[in-house]
């Protein structure tokens, strides 16, 4: 994540105080920040952030429901997910880094102004809604793990995302944001507080027993819904754009062959890792609420804190504590991944200055729609609106624009005219027309009645 660059700055900077003050060594916390930055945790791009995001507290809610509903026999939506939620979120990383422009800048070229303007409209919507029932869920677990009101916890959670994205350089803070993304291990760390039939598990993940109804449909909507979501679509091409402007790079349309293939394999390898961390973080998350509360007969969850809360009694108190704490830390992550991704394909779509290394001086409107979406999903704990009517509806926008916006992503990434020499490979782009088709099918299955 840091350049060449920026080390020789900081190691200047600190050199420099060395010079005026030689008695005095670095401060504590300044040699431990420098360590955490020069960790290889911090060189990764923002494929392990979107990978991560997606496994936001709805999306835990989404997932124990299929683990507590069907046990074992919905293991295998993750698998089919990942190649086909990688190829999406392979071509937006493409198209940021190798145009130098976020998505919605790119998505100009295809639709119009007005057309556009709507999709966002929606997005904004749906990703308020999602930071709603995120923030609420995090309050929950923050009630269950402290004893301390609900409300109160949710208003610390959003205080402190809120004030990391407006007040702290994006550079600062995501080495913390990354660090975070270390508590999806604590899904995987709940199977050793519990027996699993692994036999059973591996033969379920290729051969489910299930049985194709309206019921069984809602739960695989649900799960791809959850899994391939439009806000990670602007958010991956934009932070791309983030870390080159950062860097001081170009787009890699403007970059000589063998460094801009260099910077896609880096894309390639980033994207498909991140999202094969969130695939895999997410299976488990299935098969702990398989192993643990479908066996002992609790088939219905509706929020990831009933899911956390149904499982102390069944796994012990450990179990619940690793639960609470994965929910916890991808809530941290989710929230501002949500709020930025918003304000990205708003600023973009309106020509605003946007980016989270801007001032708020700099880019006020751009900040403005960071802060009135998570300040609504706060607000949105007040209403008579549950937080499950907010998630409900959140993924039905979602599933209107998804598809859309696939179709014009997997274009854009086969255009030349857009990406030059590196438009995306024929198998991602196949990946990526089957993504669209089953993302459509998803979509159409939320409208059928029953």
């Amino acid at each position: 994540m840091f350049s060449e660059q920026d080390g020789a700055e900081k190691n200047g900077g600190d050199e420099a105080i060395g010079a005026r003050s030689p008695a005095f060594p670095p401060a504590p916390w300044r040699l431990l920040w420098r360590r955490i930055a020069q960790h290889p945790l911090a060189r990764v791009g923002p494929g392990l952030i979107t990978g991560v995001a997606d496994d936001d507290p709805s999306g835990i809610a989404t997932y124990s429901q299929a683990g507590a509903q069907f046990g074992l026999n919905m293991l295998w939506t993750m698998p089919l997910c990942l190649p086909l939620m990688a190829a999406v979120q392979l071509m937006c990383g493409l198209i940021g880094r190798v145009t130098g422009k976020g998505l919605a800048a790119n998505i100009k070229t295809a639709f119009s102004p007005s057309v556009l303007r709507v999709v966002v409209a929606l997005l904004l919507i749906a990703n308020t809604l999602n930071i709603a029932a995120d923030v609420a869920a995090m309050g929950e677990v923050g009630e269950l793990v402290t004893g301390i009101n609900r409300h109160l916890m949710t208003l610390t959670f959003v205080g402190v995302s809120l004030g990391l994205q407006i007040f702290v350089a994006y550079h600062r803070y995501v080495d913390f944001l990354k660090w975070l993304t270390l508590s999806l291990l604590a899904y995987a760390a709940v199977l050793f507080t519990v027996h699993v039939p692994w036999g059973e598990v591996a033969l379920r993940t290729i051969v489910p027993h299930i049985a194709f109804n309206a019921t069984t449909a809602a739960v695989v909507v649900g799960v791809f819904g959850t899994t391939i979501s439009p806000y990670l679509f602007f958010w991956q091409a934009s932070e791309e754009v983030e870390d080159m402007q950062r860097a001081k790079g170009v787009p890699l349309a403007d970059t000589p062959e063998p460094e801009a293939r260099s910077e896609v394999r880096r894309i390639t390898w980033d994207t498909w890792s991140g999202m094969a961390y969130s695939n895999i973080s997410a299976y488990f998350i299935i098969l702990a609420t398989a192993v643990t509360l479908h066996v002992s007969g609790i088939t219905n969850i509706t929020t990831a804190a009933e899911a956390a809360s149904a499982l102390k009694p069944l796994a012990g108190n450990f179990a619940f504590l690793l639960f609470t704490i994965g929910l916890l830390g991808v809530g941290l992550i989710g929230v501002p991944v949500l709020a930025g991704s918003a304000a990205y394909a708003a600023a973009e779509t309106m020509g605003w200055n946007e980016g989270l290394e801007r001032t708020t001086g700099n880019a006020p409107r751009f900040y403005g729609v960071i802060a009135v979406s998570v300040l609504l999903g706060l607000g949105l704990q007040y209403s008579p609106i549950s937080p499950m009517k907010a998630l409900f509806w959140s993924a039905v926008i979602n599933g209107v624009v998804a598809v859309p916006l696939m179709v014009v992503i997997t274009l854009l990434a086969s255009k030349k005219s857009v990406m030059g020499a590196y438009t995306a490979s024929r198998p991602i782009r196949a990946l990526g027309w089957l993504a669209t088709g089953i993302m459509g099918v998803a979509a159409a299955c939320m409208f059928l009645p029953g």
